[in-house]
């Protein structure tokens, strides 16, 4: 079932340009988890129209994982706080690894992840949902850039086997053969390229990885993965960490949600697909990349496939894409958090929740997944 994005005219007017930056720029190069506004005011408050649904009794929810939706977490965790008096939600962005372990633990309400449950993860969550299981609810969709820092080249189009062999160290001067058939007119010098990549277990390099196993399989001889499986390149904490690398370092490349380029003005590679012309990272074009998804989860769960994304060749369709998911137990939540986690989850997936993704740097739900996503969050008990 190929899913049709359908972009919503008539956005609510949230405030949130100022959002994006959340995070991306007061985090250090080490990956620090402050979360601190930078640059703007993210703290508008929702306008007197909104259709946020609190609970009935407002208490604390702790929630982390995935670093990708951070910007969107900060947006809508601001709008919610603002409309709920005495809520709190507390979502720590870490890695998609460390939320699942979280939630699996028995320390959060719901945990960001980058990448579905593994069938293990499943199975471990069975200890802390009572008579119920885990489930991966997409709530977040976007482009995943990949970031240059490289002086008096402003344009750079690659494709994916030259960008696997360049994380992998098989490709280490930005003059090389491949990088210069790809860019006739550009004055490209001989720096050695300095890559950078996440050292945390991370959904992004998962998808990431995704992607060169299904369209550069031959020059990237890894299963894909959380955890970083190249040669060479230097690693850094977080999104954050890895943008921070790639803005302060000539000669340096790096991947990231596209949110953080934006943030920190980095300027991105437009991919090779064989389509009629290269694609740029936008949310716009991630969502036509997006659009060939499937969904593969059973029951509640609504996990998605995402691999003939990845080889399109249809015009203005980005490839490198990634859908963020909010994991829950389907039946068995604790009684004193599940009102929150309904209804915070609730306007996340709501179309008020999801207008601000665009002007954020992501793309908003499908409408016929956002449906199901919506049941799915009502039938959580």
């Amino acid at each position: 079932m190929k899913l049709q994005l359908q972009r919503k005219s008539g956005l609510r007017a949230l405030a949130v340009g100022a959002v994006a930056v959340s995070g991306a720029l007061m985090l250090t190069a080490c990956g620090s988890d402050d979360n601190t506004n930078a640059g703007g005011d993210s703290s508008k408050a929702p306008t007197s129209s909104s259709s946020i649904k609190c609970a009935d009794k407002g208490g604390q929810l702790l929630a982390s994982g995935s670093s990708a939706q951070q910007n969107a977490m900060d947006a809508w965790v601001k709008n919610y706080q603002q409309a709920c008096s005495g809520a709190q939600i507390n979502y720590k962005a870490s890695s998609s690894g460390e939320g699942i372990i979280d939630f699996n633990n028995g320390t959060d309400g719901f945990a960001g992840s980058d990448s579905p449950l593994k069938p293990e993860e499943v199975e471990a969550s069975k200890k802390i949902c009572t008579n119920g299981t885990g489930i991966s609810i997409p709530m977040v969709g976007g482009p995943i850039a990949v970031g240059y820092n490289l002086a008096g080249v402003d344009n750079l189009v690659l494709d994916a086997p030259t960008l696997a062999k360049i994380f992998d160290s098989k490709i280490t001067k930005w003059d090389d053969a491949a990088i210069k058939k790809l860019n006739p007119d550009a004055k490209l010098p001989s720096t050695k390229i300095q890559s950078f990549h996440r050292q945390d277990e991370s959904g992004t390099t998962d998808n990431l990885t995704k992607y060169f196993n299904g369209a550069a399989k031959d020059a990237w001889p890894y299963e894909h993965a959380k955890a970083w499986a190249g040669k060479g390149g230097q690693s850094a904490a977080k999104s954050a960490g890895v943008a921070a690398q790639v803005k302060q370092v000539n000669g340096s490349i790096g991947y990231f949600e596209l949110s953080y380029a934006t943030a920190n003005s980095i300027k991105t590679v437009k991919i090779d697909t064989g389509a009629s012309a290269p694609v740029e990272a936008t949310a716009d074009n991630a969502s036509a990349g997006i659009a060939q998804a499937k969904v593969v989860g059973t029951g509640a769960d609504l996990s998605l496939d995402m691999s003939a994304a990845y080889t399109t060749k249809a015009d203005n369709a980005y490839p490198i894409v990634l859908v963020t998911y909010e994991i829950a137990c389907d039946k068995g939540n604790k009684a004193e958090t599940l009102p929150l986690v309904k209804s915070f989850l609730g306007y996340t997936a709501s179309e008020e929740g999801q207008s601000i993704l665009s002007e954020a740097g992501y793309a908003p739900l499908p409408a016929e997944i956002a449906t199901k996503v919506r049941s799915a969050v009502d039938a959580l008990s």
